[in-house]
């Protein structure tokens, strides 16, 4: 009686990358939530939260593991239509031509929709953006009025990536979420086990992105607001009757 072969475990996602992900999941609904709610410290809080995982996220799609690359995964309409005819002639360690699309979709609709909160301001000049005051106010609720479009518009991307996921699963029997759970995938065949950055770069990435989005939080100084514990003195700019004609 010949035994069955049994499948290799190979890791396929690195914590950065899962990490990065499921915060992914879980800020959208806070996001949209806290701005339901108008509780708008917590949904700015949130907002640069985000800006620096996506922040994260594209630098270490340029210096991280080797599924997280962008070079690796990041093909052309060719190779996606190729993929689209005859997806299981080329399996695919990490994300398959289709899927990069996805991925690198979300990554841009996520970041104009942050970058659009940072200049954002409502109609009352209650709530604006940390980088509000080096925009006009068109532009800042121009801004706002796109951030909404933005979210609708990445909702419904996230919708086509779950139902995605979902005819994986049942229809291709090829379980996506469990590897972006525990980092390994169960492949039949032998393959070159992808290599994984270490964790004093991730550290060191994520360092450089909290910061980024903690100068971005001060109104980027010294060009815009001052530090905040400078700013006791400074004076509010109000619109003027005019600028809402």
């Amino acid at each position: 009686m010949t035994e069955q072969a049994q499948p290799n475990k190979v890791v396929v996602w690195d914590v950065p990358v899962r990490v990065v992900h499921w915060s992914f999941v879980a800020l959208l609904p806070a996001l949209w939530w806290s701005a339901e709610t108008r509780q708008m410290d917590l949904h700015f809080t949130l907002g640069l939260t985000m800006l620096g995982l996506v922040v994260f996220r594209l630098v270490w799609g340029v210096i991280g593991s080797s599924t997280a690359r962008f070079k690796q995964f990041v093909t052309g309409p060719g190779a996606i239509l190729r993929y689209l005819k005859t997806p299981e002639n080329t399996p695919h360690i990490g994300h398959n031509p289709l899927g990069a699309l996805s991925v690198v979709t979300l990554l841009a609709l996520l970041g104009a929709q942050v970058g659009l909160g940072l200049f954002a301001q409502d109609t009352d000049a209650v709530s604006s953006g940390p980088l509000n005051h080096l925009v006009s106010w068109d532009t800042a609720t121009a801004a706002s009025d796109a951030h909404g479009i933005v979210f609708n518009v990445l909702l419904a991307i996230i919708a086509l990536h779950v139902a995605a996921i979902a005819f994986y699963r049942f229809v291709r029997k090829n379980d996506l979420v469990t590897p972006m759970i525990s980092g390994r995938r169960a492949v039949a065949t032998s393959v070159t086990q992808p290599s994984i950055a270490s964790w004093i770069k991730a550290l060191s990435v994520a360092i450089i992105a909290a910061a980024l989005a903690l100068w971005i939080s001060f109104g980027v100084p010294p060009w815009g607001a001052k530090f905040p514990w400078e700013q006791a003195d400074m004076p509010v700019d109000v619109p003027s009757a005019d600028s809402y004609m």
